[in-house]
C-alpha cells in the first residue's frame, strides 16, 4: 500500500481557526495580539516568508508590525532595538527572521528577546525550560511536526524516533519535546557517518536538512512515518529532503513539500503569539 498524505494544511487551518476564536475572546477584552518581526537585510526567501507570517495574522486578527534594519547594522543597536520592543506593552510576540548578517552573533540577539515574547521558542531560557519538561512557547516548526506526528500516534513513548537536523529551529527542540514524552531519539546532522544506520532503524524519521534528496528509499524503514521538514530552492521550485516518489512506496505516512510542515509552522506561530498575549494579560 503507498503511503498515506499528512496534510499539514488541513491541520493548519483548524489550529488557525482556534487561534482567531482566542484571539477575538482577547480584542473583546481590550487585548489586540501584536506580532513584531525583526527583519535584517534584504534576503529573497525571507521575505517570502515574512509575507506568510503577514497574512497569516490578517487571517486571525493578529496585529503585524515590520522592522527593517540594513544588513550593516551592529549587533549593539539591533539588541537595542529589540530592547524596545521587549518594553512595549502593545507588542506580546517578537520574532527574528533568520539568518541573519554573517557579523551578526545570532545567539546574543535571539537571547536579547524577552522569553515571554519569544513567539519563535529560539532563546536559552525557553529552549531550557523545554528541557526542563515545560512547553509553552516551543520552536513553532518542532510544535507543528508534534502535531501532525500525534495526530497519529497518540502515545509516543517508545518509539524510535530519528531526526537529520541538530539547530535550535527543529533538531534540539523536537528531541527535548519528544524525550519528555518518552520517545527513544537518535540526532543525526551533516557529520553523522553511515545515516542509513540510523534511518533504518526508525520508526518515525524526520528530515529537515535542506538538501534535495537526500533520503532515498533505501534507507526508510517499511512502514515508517516520514516527516519531511526540509526546505530548499531548485528553478525557483520548492523541494524537500526526500525522494518522495521512492518513500512512498515504502512508509506507512509521508508529508509533502510544499504542503506539509510548512503551514504547519505559521499556524503554530499564530498560536505561540496568542498564547504570549494570554500571559501577558494575566
Amino acid at each position: 500500500m503507498p503511503a498515506k498524505i499528512l496534510d499539514g494544511k488541513e491541520f493548519a487551518k483548524k489550529l488557525l481557526a482556534k487561534s482567531k476564536q482566542e484571539a477575538d475572546a482577547l480584542k473583546a477584552k481590550g487585548i489586540i495580539p501584536c506580532l513584531a518581526v525583526v527583519f535584517v537585510g534584504n534576503n529573497a526567501a525571507s521575505e517570502l516568508y515574512i509575507r506568510k507570517k503577514q497574512e497569516a495574522c490578517q487571517q486571525i486578527g493578529i496585529e503585524f508590525r515590520l522592522f527593517s534594519f540594513p544588513s550593516e547594522i551592529s549587533i549593539e543597536e539591533l539588541r537595542t532595538q529589540i530592547s524596545r520592543l521587549n518594553s512595549d506593552s502593545e507588542i506580546h510576540g517578537i520574532l527574528v527572521q533568520l539568518p541573519l548578517a554573517e557579523h551578526i552573533h545570532q545567539e546574543k540577539i535571539l537571547d536579547s528577546i524577552a522569553p515571554k515574547k519569544d513567539v519563535d521558542g529560539f532563546t536559552s531560557h525557553n529552549i531550557g525550560a523545554l528541557a526542563h519538561g515545560k512547553e509553552s512557547l516551543v520552536s513553532c516548526t518542532a510544535k507543528g511536526i508534534l502535531i501532525l506526528l500525534e495526530s497519529l500516534v497518540p502515545k509516543l513513548e517508545g518509539k524510535n524516533i530519528c531526526i537529520v537536523n541538530h539547530s535550535i529551529v527543529i533538531g534540539k527542540p523536537l528531541a527535548l519535546a519528544l524525550m519528555n514524552r518518552n520517545s527513544t531519539v537518535t540526532i543525526c546532522n551533516a557529520f553523522t557517518k553511515n545515516l542509513k544506520e540510523h534511518t533504518l532503524r526508525a520508526d518515525i524519521l524526520i528530515a529537515a536538512t535542506g538538501k534535495k534528496n537526500l533520503i532515498s528509499g533505501g534507507m526508510v524503514k517499511e512502514g515508517a512515518i516520514v516527516i519531511d521538514a526540509g526546505i530548499c530552492f531548485e528553478k525557483k521550485k520548492l523541494c524537500g529532503d526526500i525522494k518522495f516518489d521512492e518513500i512512498k512506496k515504502k512508509a506507512s505516512w509521508i508529508t509533502p513539500v510544499p504542503g506539509g510542515v510548512g503551514p504547519m509552522t505559521v499556524a503554530c506561530l499564530m498560536e505561540n503569539t496568542v498564547i504570549a498575549a494570554k500571559k501577558q494579560a494575566q
